[in-house]
C-alpha cells in the first residue's frame, strides 16, 4: 500500500496513471485494480482524495429518470444507481431510499410533468407517478402553499458523497494503486510512447493516461493537442439546517428542472441534516468556492416558498462547490488510441451516481485501444466507517464500547464522536492531514457548534498523529 504526500515521485514507469482523485478519478483507479498485472498512479492536486468538487455536492444517488435518453450520461448512471446501490450495502456506505417530488408551482410546470414521467419511460424508468395537491401535502405536510401537483420518484436516494470516494481510494490503494497526493500536474508530453507528467513533486511517467481532472480537465486535455471542450465552473451554494429540522422533509424536493440544471431543492441527508440549494452561478475562477450574502439570501427566498418552515430552523453550515459545466449536453469521455490516452471531462453531479458504470466505461475504452489488462479478479471488499444517522454511533452500542472503551469517550459531543473512530480515522489506510479531512471521515466538527468545542482537541490527535491541522 502506497500513499504518498511529499519528496519526489517515483521514477518507475506505471502503466496507466489516473489524472484526478476525485469521485470519478478514485472509481477508475479502483476499477484498473481489478486487474493485478497493471502498474497504476493516481495522482491528486490536493491534500487528500475527494477534496474538490466530490465533496461539496448534494449528495443524491440518481435514477437517472431526467437524463437525455440516449445520452451516455443517461446510460451510466442508469447502471451506476444499481452498481452503487449494491457496492454501498457490500462497504457500509450510507444510503437511504426516501423518493423524490417533482413539485409544480405553476400551470406550466403542472403542464411538464407528464412530458418528464415519459422521458423517464424512455430512461428505462417506469415507477414515477404524478400526485394530485391532496396526496402531495399529504407526504409533505410542511410543504408551502400553492403547490399544484408533483411527479413522484420512488427510486431516488440520498447517499454519502465522502464515504464513497474514499471506500474507492481505499480498495484502490489495498489492491495495489499508488496514490500520490499533493502533486498539482502542471504540463505534460508524450514522447516515445511514453507520457511524462510535470508536477510540484516532479515527473510521473506513464504508458497510458486517464484525465479525470474534473474542473481541469479541459486544461490537461489541451496540452494534449485537443480543443474538444471548455469547463466553466459553476458554483452552487447549499445551506446546511441543523438536524432539528429534519423531521419537517420526507422526500427530496426538486423543482421542475431547466436547461440550467435541476434547480433549487430541499433534501434531507444521510448525516441527519437537510440541504437547501444549491444555486448556478457559470464563473471564470475555478478556485471560487466561496459562499456570498447574495447566494444566501437567494437560497433563502426559494427556501421559504418550498418550505417556510425550515427557514425558522438553526443553519448548521454553508458550503459552495463547482461543477464542471461545459458547453455539451452530455459527457464528454474521449478515447484517443494513438496516443494511448483518455479523457474523462464535463462530468456533473450525476458523476457520483453514475462513478462505478464510468469506471467500467473507461477500463473497457482502454482495452478496446491497445491496453494489455489480463484478466480481472475480485477485489477484497472494504467496510466503511458508517457515518448515516439511520445507525447509532459507535458510542451507543454497548457492546463496541465494553470491548473498547475508547469508543465510549466522546470527542464532538455536537456527532456524538468518540476519540476511538478518530484513532481509526489517524490510523486508515489513507489518513486525514487537516481537520476537514477528519470531518469527512468521522463527522467531527460538522455539528452544531461547528468544533468551538472540540476543535482544539481534534487539533490535538491530528498533530499528535504527525498530520497537519
Amino acid at each position: 500500500m502506497t500513499v504518498t504526500r511529499s519528496g519526489p515521485l517515483p521514477r518507475q514507469l506505471y502503466d496507466v496513471a489516473v489524472v484526478g482523485a476525485g469521485v470519478v478519478g478514485c472509481a477508475i483507479a479502483r476499477a484498473l485494480a481489478r486487474h493485478a498485472r497493471l502498474r497504476v498512479a493516481l495522482v491528486e492536486a490536493r491534500e487528500d482524495v475527494g477534496e474538490g468538487t466530490s465533496k461539496a455536492n448534494t449528495a443524491i444517488l440518481h435514477t437517472g429518470f431526467d437524463a437525455t435518453p440516449g445520452s451516455l450520461e443517461a446510460r451510466l448512471v442508469r447502471e451506476g444507481a444499481r452498481l452503487l446501490a449494491a457496492y454501498a450495502a457490500e462497504s457500509d456506505i450510507p444510503v437511504e431510499p426516501v423518493g423524490a417530488l417533482l413539485v409544480a408551482w405553476d400551470r406550466e410546470q403542472l403542464a411538464a410533468l407528464p412530458r418528464l414521467a415519459d422521458k423517464a419511460v424512455r430512461n428505462g424508468y417506469d415507477a414515477a407517478r404524478p400526485l394530485g395537491p391532496d396526496e402531495l401535502y399529504r407526504r409533505e405536510p410542511h410543504l408551502g402553499p400553492g403547490a399544484l401537483g408533483a411527479l413522484h420518484v420512488p427510486g431516488e436516494s440520498i447517499v454519502c458523497p465522502w464515504t464513497t470516494t474514499l471506500a474507492y481510494a481505499t480498495q484502490a490503494v489495498r489492491h495495489g494503486v499508488d496514490l500520490h497526493l499533493e502533486a498539482p500536474v502542471t504540463d505534460a508530453s508524450r514522447r516515445d510512447a511514453v507520457h511524462t507528467l510535470t508536477t510540484a513533486r516532479g515527473p510521473l511517467r506513464a504508458r497510458w493516461l486517464v484525465n479525470a481532472a474534473g474542473l481541469h480537465a479541459d486544461t490537461l486535455d489541451r496540452r494534449l493537442g485537443h480543443d474538444d471542450f471548455t469547463v466553466t465552473p459553476r458554483r452552487g451554494q447549499l445551506i446546511v439546517f441543523d438536524s432539528l429540522a429534519r423531521g419537517l422533509v420526507r422526500h427530496i424536493l426538486l423543482p421542475v428542472p431547466t436547461a440550467l440544471g435541476k434547480g433549487v431543492l430541499v433534501a434531507p441527508t444521510v448525516h441527519g441534516n437537510v440541504l437547501l440549494g444549491p444555486t448556478a452561478e457559470d464563473l471564470d475562477d475555478k478556485r471560487a468556492t466561496e459562499s456570498t450574502a447574495e447566494g444566501i439570501t437567494a437560497l433563502r427566498e426559494k427556501g421559504r416558498r418550498i418550505l417556510p418552515r425550515l427557514l425558522q430552523e438553526e443553519v448548521t453550515a454553508v458550503y459552495a462547490g463547482l461543477r464542471a459545466a461545459t458547453e455539451h449536453d452530455d459527457y464528454r469521455i474521449r478515447a484517443h488510441p494513438e496516443q494511448t490516452y483518455v479523457v474523462v471531462g464535463g462530468i456533473r453531479s450525476t458523476g457520483l451516481t453514475a462513478s462505478l458504470a464510468l469506471a467500467d466505461h473507461v477500463v473497457g475504452l482502454l482495452a478496446a485501444s491497445g491496453l494489455d489488462t489480463g484478466r480481472p479478479r475480485k477485489l477484497a471488499p472494504v467496510t466503511m466507517p458508517h457515518l448515516g444517522a439511520a445507525v447509532p454511533r459507535p458510542c451507543r452500542q454497548p457492546e463496541l464500547v465494553a470491548a473498547d472503551p475508547e469508543y465510549g469517550t466522546l470527542v464532538c459531543p455536537c456527532e456524538q464522536v468518540s476519540r476511538g473512530e478518530i484513532r481509526d480515522a489517524l490510523a486508515s489506510t489513507i489518513p486525514p492531514r487537516t481537520l476537514d479531512g477528519l470531518r469527512r471521515r468521522t463527522r467531527a466538527r460538522a455539528g452544531r457548534c461547528q468544533g468551538f468545542h472540540c476543535g482544539a482537541a481534534l487539533r490535538a490527535l491530528l498533530e499528535g498523529a504527525g498530520h497537519d491541522a
